[in-house]
């Protein structure tokens, strides 16, 4: 295991974590080191800019939808042949599911992963009071390791000086700054940050951010001891072929979670809803989350790939689509504009864009059989969009809290939830066993 890791933390969310840890990856790659990146929180766009700096792709570490545990041997395994590990925390330091607690925040991600906190200080506008708040962040929690302070949007190098005197007298040091500049600006779009393959960081500005981090006083502040990496199981052979719908439209997923599959026996058969003639031939079909919206005509414009879904759902074989899945799988999707885009009419709803946020984790309980889950299992999950259903449920697959939500019917689960299908190998295992029966 890699004998360097940290945790990247900021006071807020838009503090230029991403940005900053990608400048690190950039610069630490370019020297000829492996590092292994990481994203704290169930986050699907962050990850794609910090897989294109490293490298090497971006797994995501949730101690919500994750034992701790499992939490610690994902890490473990992904970290055993990198030189550094790098995690990008989440909001701020100690945000996590209430403000009473820093339950399931980036603080409870480092000490579950024994691992040093370095802080991200937007000093724009600031320099004596960047020691206040950087001081304040490693006073709240004693317990937590903070190695040091990187700045981020410095005005000039007199600038930095005069936070680094600042930060000097709380015994905090300062491991570089990263300048102002607009070529470091990431642009974004109602979900967050757009990803990197259609807008990617500048390169050049990546390295030249990385050129004023102090990257050798980085890695000597973060050595740690390595965790125990538990041995893998040897790989399941191939079982069913599951199709993976993977293109513009459809691209969040949970590297781990795909990995659990393709463990137990999967065989992940990529296609494009956007593309494609038809679904491939499988014994289940999986639809992650995505921008169906963003590209809401020119998946209703492809019907032979909906009549496709639409007889692979008739077959019996199982379905299970989230968030954007379920927008797809509906009869109708309402854009931004209102415009009404035929979808694949699998699952009898119809969504729409509101422009209101939900947000947030969620414990749910199963009321029906579905591909991933007997009736009165638990399921935690993580919902964000901006889109809704235009009725209430008709065949809910989850009682959030005394709410129905989604659509379970049959070998179909739709859902706005997004599950972590490594949280619990019985997820992975109902649905592979389900995908045999149908074959």
């Amino acid at each position: 295991m890699s004998p360097h890791r940290f945790l990247i933390a900021a006071p807020h969310s838009g503090s230029g974590k991403t940005t900053v840890t990608s400048a690190i990856l950039a610069g630490l790659r370019a020297r000829g080191l492996r590092v292994q990146p990481f994203k704290a929180g169930p986050d699907y766009l962050d990850p794609t800019h910090l897989s294109r700096a490293a490298g090497q792709a971006a797994r995501n570490l949730d101690s919500f939808l994750l034992p701790e545990e499992t939490l610690r041997t994902l890490f473990a395994r992904a970290s055993a042949d990198a030189d550094v590990s790098v995690i990008e925390g989440v909001m701020g330091l100690f945000d996590g599911r209430d403000p009473t607690s820093d339950l399931h925040s980036s603080a409870h991600l480092a000490r579950t992963l024994d691992c040093p906190v370095v802080l991200v200080i937007d000093a724009g506008g600031m320099a004596r009071t960047v020691a206040a708040v950087a001081a304040g962040l490693r006073d709240f929690a004693p317990d937590l390791h903070v190695a040091g302070v990187i700045l981020n949007r410095v005005g000039s190098e007199r600038h930095a000086q005069l936070c680094e005197a600042a930060l000097a007298q709380v015994g905090l040091p300062v491991l570089g700054f990263v300048p102002r500049t607009p070529a470091l600006g990431l642009p974004a779009r109602h979900l967050g940050l757009l990803a990197a393959e259609t807008h990617p960081h500048d390169e050049a500005a990546l390295l030249g951010a990385a050129a004023t981090l102090h990257l050798d006083a980085l890695l000597a502040a973060t050595t740690r001891a390595p965790l125990p990496t538990p041995a893998r199981t040897a790989r399941a052979d191939a079982r069913v072929r599951v199709a993976l719908a993977r293109d513009e439209a459809f691209s969040f997923y949970y590297w781990d979670a795909l990995d659990a599959l393709e463990q137990a026996g999967a065989d992940l058969v990529p296609f494009s809803p956007l593309r494609d003639e038809r679904v491939p031939d499988a014994d289940a079909l999986l639809i992650g989350g995505g921008y169906p919206e963003a590209h809401a005509a020119a998946l209703a414009a492809n019907a032979g790939m909906r009549a496709s879904v639409q007889a692979f759902a008739a077959s019996g074989r199982p379905v299970v689509a989230e968030c954007g899945g379920l927008m797809y799988l509906s009869e109708h999707l309402e854009d931004e504009r209102g415009d009404v885009h035929a979808m694949c009419g699998v699952v009898p709803y119809r969504t729409r864009m509101t422009g209101r946020l939900t947000l947030g984790y969620r414990d749910a309980r199963a009321l029906a059989d579905t591909p991933l889950a007997p009736a009165g299992a638990p399921v935690r999950a993580h919902e964000f969009h901006y889109s809704a259903l235009t009725h209430a449920p008709t065949h809910p697959a989850y009682d959030v809290n005394g709410t129905p939500e989604g659509y379970a019917r049959g070998n179909v689960l739709a859902s706005y939830l997004h599950l972590h299908l490594a949280a619990d190998p019985a997820f992975v295992e109902r649905f592979l066993t389900e995908a045999e029966r149908a074959r």
